[in-house]
């Protein structure tokens, strides 16, 4: 008999019990904030830091990629949640440092910018605590 405390209807393993509501959460704050700055920021003022906006346009398809695939579950979504927390991870020490290293190459901000410290620095803590999150559910 299947525990219907941590299974969906279809089935899958819910990713979102405990404190993996609170990623969902988190996660649902970045997409909201990273699509509404860089929709703004792409349609406005694309010419003065078109790179920028662009990293920045790529964290927000990262962060609902990955809240979607947390509130589908299951395992095939854990995994791909997994890997896309991954190379959220990478993205952002890429970028981080980046912008530190050459920071001329970056007229504005992005979200993953100076390891997401305009956000508190949530870009760099997300990916590790969701990657922990992820393989303990798994």
């Amino acid at each position: 008999m299947p525990d219907t405390t941590t299974a969906t209807p279809a089935g899958r393993t819910r990713l979102v019990s405990g404190p993996g509501l609170l990623l969902v959460w988190l996660y649902g704050v970045m997409v909201v904030g990273a699509v509404s700055r860089s929709a703004y920021q792409i349609s406005t003022e694309f010419d003065r830091a078109p790179l920028a906006y662009s990293l920045s346009a790529a964290a927000a398809l990262a962060y609902a990629f990955i809240t979607y695939s947390l509130v589908r579950g299951g395992e095939t979504a854990r995994k791909a949640a997994l890997a896309c927390c991954a190379a959220e991870l990478a993205g952002v020490l890429t970028v981080g440092t980046w912008t530190l290293v050459s920071p001329d190459s970056f007229p504005d901000a992005t979200v993953w910018g100076q390891f997401g410290m305009g956000y508190l620095f949530i870009p760099v803590i997300l990916p590790i605590t969701g990657m922990l999150w992820l393989r303990k559910k798994g």
